[in-house]
């Protein structure tokens, strides 16, 4: 234990947390609601009283100390980690990671150039997605049942950054952020009916129909998950759009053709910088010479880094989240000329925090379908990912990328004029159907 006390010795400055080792002995961290810099610290998720928390297993303390952040996570998942209510696993990483953030550091990442010369390699590894490894990587992420991801995400099946247009986020609903999110996106295409759009990593079909209601244009969402092909098919025949909206089971490096757009929502995050001058050339010999690209992505708001191990491990195998520099100089190089950047920053906090609270809504369904582990293992996921995007330094790119200067208006405010008129018609109509029936 005295590795992690050590630890949060230094880590804990405001707040007030209290851990209780498998032997029965307790350690307190922090100074309660005012901490050591004589600060106010204000309560945890709302909730009075110190985060107190259980050490069930005496290896548990040792396993967090040497590498905290794969530690704590399946020290959590494996119930050798156990947080006292009224506290849950969201309130104590974000406490911890409001602490680490005032350090100036992050407190959570390997120690010592070895250490993190060992981290950056095995990333770049893991980051070589061959088009064997791309399948496999997208079906451990997305092949899940269906089930699972309509527990906690909108009817729409958005499994990307929602956008909160207003002062409190809280005052809008996920179904509605989402539905802004994609009219900001679809407004950044300057789409006009007729068109041909290649839609990337088109996940579960929600964006592709989307912009043939919105515009009548065709589409074809490639993507590599067979279930979210399977799945987004389905919906484009229930909706009597087959015919102009086709999901196909493909690497988009196989994609043949000529398109005027192209949109890729949460995909280069799956690509792999190795991959970045393949992605680039690839899509600007696909896309028309007037022709416009949006890209969608989590990303870094500092330097190029690298992914965490507990990450690659359960949750994004071949994940990397891209900084703008990367993103920027390699398009460069193949023909593209970037038109329009925004940094969305603090957006995925509050997708994330509704996500945590719709999978705590349906623990029983999503533990019955798979056990407590893997459910223990979504919980750290989403809280994980919810402060690297409230505390850390992670943000959402969208990009707009052109072959041609003239593809686009010569100021943004059209972005904003159709945006509006897309949110002013309103949404597709509800796909949801039950799922157990069109299965049999």
């Amino acid at each position: 234990m005295w590795l992690l006390d050590k630890f949060l010795s230094h880590a804990i400055i405001r707040g007030q947390m209290i851990i209780t080792d498998y032997d029965g002995k307790e350690y307190s961290y922090g100074q309660g609601a005012v901490g050591s810099d004589g600060e106010y610290a204000p309560e945890v998720g709302g909730k009075p009283g110190p985060i107190r928390i259980r050490l069930t297993n005496k290896k548990a303390a040792n396993h967090i100390a040497r590498y905290p952040q794969m530690g704590a996570g399946e020290a959590f998942m494996w119930g050798w980690l156990v947080i006292d209510e009224p506290h849950d696993l969201r309130d104590m990483i974000l406490f911890v990671t409001m602490n680490a953030k005032r350090l100036g550091d992050s407190s959570l990442k390997p120690k010592g150039p070895f250490r993190k010369l060992i981290q950056k390699a095995k990333a770049k590894v893991d980051g070589i997605n061959l088009r064997s490894s791309a399948r496999a990587n997208a079906e451990h992420t997305y092949n899940l049942t269906r089930e699972l991801y309509e527990r906690f995400l909108d009817e729409d099946r958005q499994y990307t950054m929602a956008y909160y247009r207003e002062d409190d986020p809280a005052a809008t609903s996920l179904e509605q952020a989402q539905m802004d999110k994609k009219a900001h996106l679809a407004a950044k295409m300057h789409l006009k009916p007729g068109m041909k759009v290649l839609d990337i990593g088109c996940g579960w079909g929600g964006f592709a129909l989307y912009l043939n209601k919105m515009y009548g244009v065709e589409v074809l969402g490639v993507a590599l998950a067979p279930d979210q092909i399977k799945f987004s098919n389905e919906r484009a025949a229930e909706l009597g759009v087959s015919d102009m909206v086709k999901f196909e089971l493909c690497d988009y490096r196989d994609v043949e053709g000529q398109f005027d757009r192209i949109s890729s929502v949460g995909l280069l995050e799956h690509v792999g910088t190795i991959h970045y001058p393949q992605f680039f050339e690839h899509t600007n010999r696909l896309l028309k010479p007037d022709g416009v690209m949006i890209s969608h992505c989590c990303g870094r708001s500092g330097p190029p880094g690298f992914t965490d191990a507990w990450t690659r491990k359960y949750i994004f195998p071949g994940g990397y989240i891209p900084a703008l520099s990367e993103l920027v100089t390699q398009s460069e190089r193949y023909g593209w000329q970037v038109m329009d950047v925004e940094a969305m920053r603090f957006h995925y906090s509050h997708t994330l925090e509704e996500w945590y609270k719709r999978t705590v809504m349906h623990r029983e369904e999503i533990t019955e379908m798979y056990d407590e582990v893997f459910y223990n293992m979504w919980l750290f996921y989403l809280a994980g990912a919810e402060q690297s995007f409230r505390n850390g330094t992670m943000v959402n790119w969208q990009v707009q990328y052109v072959k041609s200067r003239d593809a686009i208006p010569m100021t943004r405010e059209y972005i904003h004029h159709e945006s509006e008129r897309l949110r002013s018609i309103g949404e597709i109509p509800s796909w949801r159907f039950d799922e157990r029936e069109a299965a049999e």
